[in-house]
C-alpha cells in the first residue's frame, strides 16, 4: 500500500532509525561487497574529462566514496543516518551531506555522475517521481545516474524494519523516462548466476535536455 503524506515522516524516521541502530553491523557486513562492476558501470558512461564531480547518493558507512576518491574524482556522499554520515567522514575523508532523501537540497547542474547504490529504493513511489526530477537538476548536461535496487515485482511497503520499494524493470524505466533520463543500459546482479538469483538490477541513465 502506498503511503499517504502523514506516512512519509514516520517512513524516514523509522528507516534512519534501523539503520543508526546497525550501523557497526551493517558495516561489517558490508565493507567487503564487490561491487567495481557497478562502480565501472558508472564511470564508463561519463562523457566529462577526469576527474569526475561525484555523488555517492545514499553512501552509507562510505565504501563506495572512499573508492571513487581513491581513483582522484572529487566525491561528496549524500546520507540520511547521522551515524553513517560520522563513518563515512572518517573512513573516505570526504565531504559528506547530511540530507533526508524526502528533503534534498542540492546545487544544480553541478555533477558529472551520481552513484544511488542500494538506496533509492527505499523512496516511496509517492515521492519517486520529485525525487529523481531533483536528481536530475543536480546533474550536469549529459550527466550519468547509475542505480543499482533489490528488484521484485513493484512490492512496497515495510521489510525487517526498513520501507523499500521493489521495481521491475518495465516500472523503473518509466519513473526515470518521466524525469528526463535516457537508459543506456541495465542488468542484473551477482554476475553470472541464474536469473531467479540475481535479486539486484542496476541500471545506467544519462540526462538528457531536449526532453524537459
Amino acid at each position: 500500500m502506498k503511503p499517504n503524506l502523514l506516512d512519509l515522516g514516520e517512513i524516514t524516521d523509522l528507516t534512519l532509525t534501523h539503520y543508526n541502530e546497525r550501523a557497526k553491523a551493517f558495516w561489517t557486513g558490508t565493507k567487503d561487497h564487490d561491487v567495481g562492476q557497478n562502480i565501472a558501470a558508472l564511470l564508463q558512461y561519463i562523457k566529462a574529462v577526469p576527474p569526475f564531480n561525484l555523488l555517492d547518493f545514499g553512501c552509507g558507512p562510505g565504501r563506495d566514496l572512499k573508492v571513487f576518491a581513491e581513483l582522484g574524482h572529487i566525491a561528496t556522499g549524500l546520507e540520511g543516518a547521522m551515524t553513517f554520515v560520522e563513518m563515512a567522514r572518517s573512513h573516505s575523508g570526504c565531504e559528506v551531506w547530511h540530507q533526508d532523501f524526502l528533503r534534498l537540497d542540492l546545487p544544480d547542474g553541478y555533477f558529472d555522475g551520481i552513484f544511488a547504490n542500494a538506496s533509492l529504493f527505499h523512496v516511496p513511489t509517492s515521492e519517486l517521481s520529485r525525487v529523481l526530477k531533483e536528481l536530475w537538476a543536480t546533474l550536469k548536461p549529459d550527466g550519468v545516474l547509475f542505480s543499482s535496487n533489490p528488484r521484485g515485482n513493484n512490492e512496497e511497503g515495510w521489510n525487517q524494519g526498513r520501507y523499500g520499494v521493489y521495481h521491475h524493470i518495465e516500472s523503473w524505466r518509466h519513473y526515470l523516462a518521466n524525469a528526463g533520463f535516457v537508459e543506456i543500459t541495465h542488468y542484473y546482479r551477482p554476475a553470472g548466476l541464474p536469473f531467479e538469483q540475481q535479486s539486484w538490477l542496476a541500471s545506467v541513465w544519462r540526462k538528457v535536455t531536449a526532453l524537459r
